[in-house]
């Protein structure tokens, strides 16, 4: 019987939040100084964005963010994940900061803060500037510097707030989707330019650690992981090889060098022409927490045409999945969850889990999303049951807060625990926004 995780005993200091990120929910893509961004460029070119949407105005979370912050409090969060959009900031990726830009993010913590909200800051989630892609992006090892400027930039104005920081949100997708499959900005297919990114972001994050600890003091310092079980499609032998090259791409390509000081050992031959002496060392740097996104397992198959061998499958006939047809597998989860705390030996926060859909209001404007309550409510439970078997997991923020930009898919696919009408910009929290918000009470601590 699965656990109900309204009536589960949680660890004391286990803590509730959500997740967002910049380009997803801000806007305002071209007031106050911001520079482009690699999305920015991507949703002009015909075909890549669904219906040709893009990020210029998403959720205007730049205008509205007081609004969403009242909205967290409601819920009774405890913690929020947001991302700074790095051309905000820094216009050309570097050289002179824009003041506009660093004073909205004074705003936002110190609103969250205000609210009683632990911020919790995410370096990088997709939004290269453009500035820097034409100097070769993640394929040029100047990036790793690039990146150390921008953390220490960020870590000066905010560290004196935030103790709480991610180096990079979801490194195997960006690096995979932008440059070996074209999924994601910026969109190149090569295998040497997938090699030389992941290696590249690989030593960013260790340059990024080193700075955060040398200005922020009191730091948490983490990075956020995507890391999925890969399974064979079908359960055919032929489509062996691709799940299990696709598990050290996807899984394990950016967590062992960074926690273990070695890349796995499909890669490792391939990626060791870009690899100079020392480097190992800069990269495995000592962090505090490992971030987990999780949604489902992936079915992968043999595809000899592609870059790494392999391509996305699917799940059998029979498989529960999602509105929008992602896998349902909380079992999955809850394995997970036991298999990271006993690889990497780091405390665990889920940083994005939920369910996407079609979400709309009802003739009396409530949104109703019961569908989304079970997926949470099944993945909640079994990250209880996964605690209960020794993992060491301190807390579960859910993906998204709102509806927004979701990259590819535009704005086909809602994610929010609140609907945002995109036309009036009206927020209404969904039905599965009060059961968080009646989880979140029912599992504290007196």
């Amino acid at each position: 019987m699965a656990t109900d995780p309204t009536a589960a005993t949680w660890p004391r200091d286990f803590v509730w939040g959500s997740s967002t990120s910049s380009y997803q929910i801000e806007g305002a893509a071209r007031e106050d100084g911001r520079g482009l961004s690699i999305w920015d460029t991507r949703c002009l070119m015909k075909g890549k964005v669904a219906n040709g949407d893009t990020g210029d105005v998403a959720c205007d979370h730049y205008h509205r963010y007081r609004e969403d912050v009242a909205l967290m409090k409601e819920l009774g969060l405890q913690v929020y994940r947001f991302s700074v959009a790095w051309p905000r900031v820094l216009p050309r990726g570097r050289g002179v900061a824009n003041e506009a830009g660093l004073d909205f993010y004074d705003r936002l913590v110190d609103t969250v803060l205000e609210a009683g909200i632990e911020p919790w800051l995410c370096l990088y989630h997709w939004d290269l500037p453009q500035a820097l892609d034409d100097l070769g992006g993640w394929t040029n090892r100047d990036s790793a510097g690039w990146f150390a400027d921008y953390t220490a930039l960020v870590a000066k104005r905010y560290g004196d707030r935030v103790k709480c920081f991610a180096t990079f949100n979801e490194f195997a997708v960006f690096t995979m989707f932008g440059y070996a499959i074209d999924w994601g900005a910026p969109g190149i297919t090569d295998r040497a330019a997938h090699l030389k990114a992941i290696h590249h972001v690989n030593l960013a994050h260790g340059a990024s650690v080193d700075v955060l600890r040398s200005l922020v003091r009191g730091v948490s310092i983490g990075a956020v992981h995507n890391w999925q079980l890969t399974r064979a499609e079908g359960g055919k032998p032929e489509n062996e090889d691709a799940a299990e090259m696709l598990d050290q791409h996807w899984n394990r390509a950016f967590p062992d060098p960074q926690l273990l000081g070695v890349y796995p050992p499909l890669i490792a031959t391939a990626i060791e022409p870009y690899v100079q002496a020392g480097d190992m060392a800069r990269i495995c740097r000592p962090i505090d927490w490992f971030g987990l996104n999780h949604y489902g397992p992936i079915f992968v198959k043999a595809d000899p045409s592609a870059t790494w061998g392999f391509a996305w499958g699917g799940p059998p006939d029979d498989a529960p999945r999602s509105e929008i047809g992602w896998p349902i597998y909380p079992g999955d989860f809850r394995d997970v969850l036991i298999q990271l705390t006993q690889r990497y030996k780091l405390p665990v926060y889920v940083t994005e889990n939920g369910c996407g859909g079609d979400d709309k209001p009802g003739a009396d404007g409530k949104v109703d999303d019961p569908k989304r309550i079970a997926f949470l409510s099944a993945y909640i439970g079994a990250m209880h049951e996964a605690i209960e078997a020794g993992a060491d997991v301190r807390g579960y923020l859910v993906w998204s807060l709102l509806d927004n930009f979701e990259w590819g898919s535009g704005y086909t696919q809602r994610f929010g625990i609140v609907h945002v009408d995109y036309e009036t910009q009206k927020r209404t929290p969904k039905s599965s926004a009060r059961w968080f918000a009646d989880l979140i009470t029912a599992t504290r601590v007196p």
